[in-house]
């Protein structure tokens, strides 16, 4: 029996729906998806205040290899339910929350079929209202009441709609308003797009190549759920390394990297140089001084004291560290903005980035836009878009250790663990605790003259703790680790993988 619980991924579904040899049980099936949508259905009614019969639903997916199977448990759960279901085929998730905004649609809600950058064996599903998407708490109301319902298949009517190129349609008319003084648009620009073999293939022919930008060079348009070149994700090194190579052989004025659904992006300028982690969170606001000057930009927690000096003193910008999570920053900016305060950017490391000016919908295809606009006009000055990071600087060196809480109770002893923890770090010589801080324990450090920051928290799902360090020197991260080793070995309950 399927623990629905366990599909929960903060504010997404998640879930094993391939069976692979050695690999976990599969738990995402059609009868568990159809189960899913119909407990969305009943959700989304009461969201939007209308009968079911009365409901038109949006249902798209990305190229994952169980997408089909899916999506026909979701589509004739609609069809069960009273609502009209509508196929929006291949299409990314930015794509089918603006279904629920475009005039042209304005669809009660919408279903987006996708785990994001996981393997191919998993896969999931997104919601989305006018509103964007639900919250953790309207995620594991859904859950409860699937679990609840018995899924009886049937044959839904059949009504197909193209969200994805309408999409485009209004993605080149930002193009078009954003260098209106300029002839020729993207004319000389030559762009590299790597869409990982995943859902945004579309923007280099249907966006950038109709305005006129040169895209030879551009790799892994074709979807394909198996994901064959590399992590469709664009922090990962591998995927990284590609779209950096591919900029540099092809003398390409730019290159931007997607994720699988398409609402994370990562840039590269001239020469491979790559735009990504605490880079793109600095060109993302600098993108917007003019629009927002003194505004604030909330991130997540892991962010560089360098990024946090660019933000607050070239930028002239108020830095909010928040949790991770691109939930949590985009809702944290939702309060801000609601008390009166210009939060107009949430944006993760991961490439989640979100706008005021765009719903505070995290999306990638919305960000990549405004990075090409600047760069077309930054060429014409005889500068490219990495003029925008001019004063950021960079730790000398960074890394991650997750150590693993094998304690039964995990959530309970990684707690008292961070609790200790913080009383530790006040208490040591050479290092500071952080304030204010709203995740886990960030501590300032100056040992043997090795200065950074090292931050200990909880994951966010999984019985482990990362602890992420930077150093302005080399050496730095490693006698930060062995500090924070000497207090964990006091713990029976936490071990250090390889360690």
């Amino acid at each position: 029996m399927i623990d629905f619980r366990k599909l929960q991924n903060g504010s997404d579904i998640r879930g094993v729906a391939i069976e692979t040899e050695g690999g976990p049980e599969v738990n995402l099936t059609k009868e568990v998806a159809g189960q899913i949508a119909g407990a969305f259905c009943y959700w989304l009614s009461k969201k939007v205040n209308k009968n079911p019969v009365m409901l038109n639903i949006c249902v798209g997916q990305d190229p994952r290899l169980s997408g089909d199977t899916l999506k026909e448990g979701v589509m004739e759960a609609i069809s069960l339910w009273g609502a009209t279901g509508h196929d929006a085929g291949l299409t990314t998730t930015p794509a089918m929350f603006m279904a629920t905004v475009m005039p042209q649609f304005e669809f009660d809600g919408s279903i987006m079929i996708t785990a994001s950058h996981l393997p191919y064996d998993r896969n999931g599903f997104k919601f989305f209202t006018a509103e964007g998407g639900p919250d953790k708490e309207d995620i594991a109301e859904i859950l409860r009441l699937a679990s609840r319902y018995t899924f009886i298949g049937g044959a839904p009517e059949e009504n197909r709609t193209n969200v994805q190129m309408m999409y485009a349609s209004y993605l080149r008319q930002m193009i078009s308003m954003g260098l209106r003084d300029v002839p020729g648009y993207l004319k000389g620009m030559h762009i590299v797009v790597d869409a990982g073999n995943g859902s945004s293939g579309f923007f280099a022919t249907e966006v950038l190549a109709k305005m006129g930008a040169d895209i030879s060079g551009s790799q892994f348009l074709e979807p394909d759920g198996t994901f064959p070149n590399h992590p469709a994700n664009p922090e990962n090194k591998e995927a990284l390394e590609a779209i950096c190579r591919a900029v540099r052989e092809n003398g390409a004025d730019l290159g931007i990297i997607f994720d699988t659904d398409g609402d994370r992006v990562s840039a590269v300028g001239p020469g491979g140089i790559p735009i990504a982690r605490n880079d793109i969170v600095a060109l993302a606001a600098a993108l917007a001084v003019e629009d927002h000057p003194g505004g604030t930009v909330v991130t997540d927690s892991v962010t560089s004291n360098q990024l946090h000096d660019f933000l607050e003193g070239k930028l002239g910008f108020r830095h909010l560290r928040y949790q991770r999570g691109y939930k949590n920053v985009i809702n944290k900016a939702k309060e801000l903005r609601a008390a009166g305060e210009d939060a107009f950017l949430a944006i993760e490391t991961s490439g989640h980035a979100a706008y005021s000016d765009n719903y505070y919908m995290d999306d990638g295809a919305f960000l990549a836009i405004q990075i090409i606009i600047n760069a077309a006009r930054l060429k014409a000055e005889g500068k490219d878009i990495t003029a925008l990071l001019d004063g950021l600087g960079s730790p000398a060196e960074s890394r991650e250790v997750r150590f693993d809480i094998t304690a039964e109770d995990y959530a309970k002893y990684g707690a008292g663990v961070l609790e200790d923890f913080e009383k530790w770090a006040e208490y040591s010589r050479n290092l500071e605790v952080v304030e204010p801080n709203y995740e886990g324990v960030r501590v300032n450090y100056d040992i043997d003259g090795c200065k950074g920051w090292f931050l200990l928290r909880m994951s966010l799902h999984d019985p482990v703790m990362p602890l992420n360090i930077e150093s302005d020197m080399e050496g730095g991260t490693e006698k930060a680790l062995d500090a924070v080793r000497g207090f964990m070995k006091g713990y029976k309950g936490i071990s250090e993988p390889g360690a």
